[in-house]
């Protein structure tokens, strides 16, 4: 009698490797069968019709103050995610002096916009060192794991004080404390690493990140002592303005240390074309045995504009900020009102030079209707300024009658990053490219204007089934970029592939009927903080170390989930097949 049985999915195994029919057989936490199980499980899931795919690993999120309060961290657990890798871009809260507590939530909400008040109502801050950190979490209810990688900015300013945040070079002491403590959360089981070089990140003041200007003496020290550790990954963001010589010494990073790094590949209009000769850098990089791999996102990084939101094309304008923060149903009646609206469409704001806020609020052909079922690949004749043309009407009045419908709750779509060209070939040239992986979700971070955590429900749905305005990409080998091949990103070799010996994590997903609906805002959060989520029908079933933790996306109550300590080996049982 086993466990648990699926019987009769069509199995992606993430390997890569061509989806084959099998019953999947688990006792305890581990897969003990793939293919035909002859004996019952205690529990048995009818799969048939229906795909089997490992759970999902996002590399890429930002969970670090929510998991210490929220043992289901969603929205990612709405989409199949079934282990969370949190500390990105150099953020985090540990390690952390108790003066230093207000300062670091400033940065995280000002870097990933998640609520200060929220962050203030549900951390506890039962710890200084990242070690205590790690103590904190692991003594957290959790439905699913998670890792942990150490954040620069914390680190930095715990051994640097106010000169880290004052962007001052560290001394060769400061380095070598630095080093020390990075090395000690290695030990302590974090994943990694992270750091943060640019100018996009800044805290609710506005201040840069500390990490901004972080010289290769800090850096590498830190990389060097990491290479003597032998643990840990590097993962961090740059502008790359002077792309040849800023990657060379992030380059020198993984020369010095051995370890991986991953970097966030982005298109930003500004510099359209930064991302491939990044991408060439890394290429040649693992030409030269480095292992160096792309962060890639699998849609738009797309800003959700309205009403609800945090941002919206008015929020410049000093008639709309009469009336923003206002409960919604009376900034619904002004903006119907006549007068207040001929008002509001006549005004001519002033913008802060060089902010890119006057680009979110005036470039109409990046603004488009996200409707019940979102289209992550809008045609440029959809967008407000095609609209608009076409009506004879001023592309603020098309606006703001998107935003007033469903009651002033509806959203407006604004894809920031990647779509350059109107369409998604390039993003497609980011996910195809040998030398990247999937990441950037974000998740549990920009609550009020970002909700990408949804990226594996699109990887599936848009690549996998649904593209009209290019090549759709194999199913298989989004699984398997999901899944095992994350999973070798950050070290997590005992998960990410469906085998027998491999720990149980696993998804059966009603592929046919998978369906992703489009963010709405809720105040869950603590203090009644509010946040977008985004549901997706499909996903029958969400198993962590072998026990459903998630019916069609919603907690069955299991805790199953753990913290995760350390890079973890293949087990020595494991029959993973040959197409890995």
């Amino acid at each position: 009698m086993h466990d648990l049985v699926i019987r009769g999915g069509t199995v992606f195994d993430g390997t890569g490797g061509k989806p084959f029919e099998a019953d999947i057989a688990i006792d305890g936490q581990t897969i003990v069968a793939v293919g035909k199980v002859e004996g019952q499980g205690r529990e048995e899931i009818d799969a048939r019709g229906q795909i089997v795919t490992p759970g999902f690993i996002d590399v890429h999120t930002h969970y670090d103050g929510q998991v210490t309060w929220d043992p289901y961290l969603q929205p990612s657990t709405f989409h199949g995610v079934t282990t969370a890798v949190l500390g990105n871009c150099g953020v985090g809260f540990a390690p952390c002096k108790p003066e230093q507590r207000e300062w670091l939530l400033g940065l995280m909400e000002g870097v990933e916009d998640i609520p200060g008040t929220a962050l203030a109502e549900g951390i506890k801050w039962n710890w200084e060192s990242f070690p205590e950190y790690m103590n904190a979490v692991e003594a957290s209810p959790l439905a699913l794991d998670v890792g942990l990688q150490v954040p620069h900015a914390a680190v930095r300013a715990y051994v640097m004080g106010d000169r880290a945040p004052a962007l001052e070079p560290a001394t060769a002491e400061e380095t070598e404390e630095m080093a020390r403590l990075v090395v000690e959360a290695l030990d302590a089981g974090a994943l990694g690493f992270s750091t943060s070089r640019t100018l996009k990140h800044r805290d609710k003041h506005g201040a840069s990140t500390p990490t901004l200007k972080a010289e290769a003496e800090e850096l590498h020290g830190i990389a060097r002592a990491m290479g003597k550790a032998g643990k840990g990954v590097l993962q961090l963001i740059a502008d790359f303005k002077d792309t040849d010589a800023e990657f060379a010494m992030l380059r020198g990073m993984v020369e010095i240390s051995g370890r991986p790094m991953s970097i966030t590949i982005e298109q930003d209009d500004r510099w359209p074309t930064v991302w491939k000769r990044v991408l060439d850098n890394i290429a040649a990089a693992n030409e030269a045995g480095l292992t160096i791999r792309g962060q890639v996102p699998p849609r738009a990084t797309g800003l959700l504009l309205g009403l609800t939101a945090s941002l919206n094309p008015f929020v410049m304008h000093q008639t709309f900020r009469q009336i923003w923060g206002a409960p919604l149903e009376t900034q619904v009646k002004a903006l119907n009102d006549p007068e207040f609206r001929a008002k509001l469409l006549a005004e001519e704001p002033e913008y802060p030079a060089g902010e890119i806020i006057e680009m979110i609020c005036t470039a109409y052909h990046k603004m488009f209707a996200l409707g019940e079922v979102p289209n992550y690949e809008p045609a440029p004749e959809e967008s407000v300024k095609a609209r608009a043309e076409r009506s004879g009407k001023n592309p603020r009045e098309i606006v703001l009658d998107l935003m007033l419908e469903q009651g002033g709750k509806a959203l407006i779509y604004f894809p920031l990053m990647n779509y350059y060209s109107g369409s998604l070939s390039d993003v497609e040239t980011m996910l195809t490219h040998p030398n990247t992986a999937f990441g950037l979700s974000d998740g549990g971070a920009h609550c009020g204007i970002i909700c990408d955590a949804s990226f594996p429900s699109t990887l599936l749905t848009h690549w996998g089934r649904d593209r009209s305005r290019g090549r759709k990409l194999p199913l298989e080998w989004i699984v398997h970029g999901l899944t095992g091949r994350n999973a070798e990103l950050v070290g997590l070799k005992d998960r990410g592939i469906l085998a027998p010996g491999m720990k149980a994590d696993v998804n059966v997903i009603d592929f046919d009927r998978l369906k992703l609906y489009s963010p709405h805002i809720v105040n869950d959060l603590p203090a009644g903080g509010k946040r977008l989520i985004q549901h997706a029908d499909g996903y029958t079933a969400s198993i962590v170390s072998g026990t459903v933790a998630f019916r069609n996306g919603q907690p069955t109550g299991a805790l199953k989930g753990r913290l995760v300590r350390g890079a973890q080996a293949r087990p020595a049982a494991a029959r993973v097949p040959a197409a890995e």
